[in-house]
């Protein structure tokens, strides 16, 4: 039995503006209805191309907070939600998760901040325990993402944009082995990403945003894999031909 929380999203064109950029938006502009079919989904694609608007839309349409956070977060230091998340048609499983957050890489030290503001009268002690014993702001800015994932384990609904942002590539296999074993216990995530190492999870989905539509793929044909594959493998040949080329450029 599907037991996803989120199992499918659809865009009503007729809740977005006639001018609105998401139009413009080619990935996104032929986006029929996305099926998740399994537990792990993930977003590729190069800059642009629209998947972290898509992240964000799904994040809002499951009432996260724009910025980040639990469900409960409700804060605003700068207004810069685009209107898909209103346009966006849901459909939930019969499951409820238990726990959840929406992760954005840009907007962190926010919710960092929040998390101090929504402590309440709880013990440092104890709310610290959960972040590895200290704040967030006094851990550095990998330690502080690895920490905050870390302090999840219930089989909630997990949205995450590019979650590798800060991390080294030992805490991206951490990463890569906690979302995989939430995953087998119940846990979805939605993750828009360009790690190839998050990528390499096995039995995920993946979307690709580049070209038209959004397309499944395969892990080896992600630019994020083919790109790292094909400069591990012809390092010195590329960055030859890479400063050189930087040099005809200065000529």
């Amino acid at each position: 039995m599907d037991g996803r929380f989120v199992k499918s999203v659809q865009v009503d064109w007729e809740l977005v503006g006639e001018d609105s950029y998401i139009r413009k938006i080619p990935a996104l502009q032929r986006m029929g209805r996305l099926d998740f079919g399994e537990n792990i989904t993930f977003f590729v694609g190069e800059n642009g191309t629209g998947k972290s608007t898509l992240t964000e839309a799904i994040a809002v349409a499951c009432r996260f907070n724009p910025e980040g956070g639990t469900a409960n977060y409700r804060f605003s230091t700068f207004d810069d939600v685009s209107e898909l998340g209103k346009a966006l048609h849901v459909v939930r499983g019969y499951r409820r998760p238990r726990a959840g957050y929406f992760f954005r890489a840009e907007s962190f030290f926010n919710v960092a901040s929040k998390a101090e503001d929504y402590r309440d009268n709880e013990p440092k002690e104890i709310y610290y325990a959960r972040y590895g014993g200290k704040s967030l702001h006094e851990q550095s800015h990998g330690e502080s993402f690895l920490s905050y994932f870390q302090a999840f384990e219930e089989a909630g609904f997990y949205i995450m944009d590019e979650p590798e942002a800060a991390l080294s590539p030992q805490r991206q296999l951490a990463l890569f082995l906690q979302v995989a074993k939430m995953a087998r216990k119940g846990a979805q995530f939605i993750i828009a990403t360009h790690s190839p190492i998050l990528l390499a999870i096995p039995e995920a989905e993946i979307f690709s945003f580049d070209g038209d539509g959004i397309q499944r793929c395969s892990y080896e044909e992600t630019e994020s894999y083919q790109v790292t594959e094909l400069f591990i493998n012809n390092r010195e040949r590329m960055v030859r031909e890479l400063l050189e080329k930087e040099e005809m450029k200065k000529d």
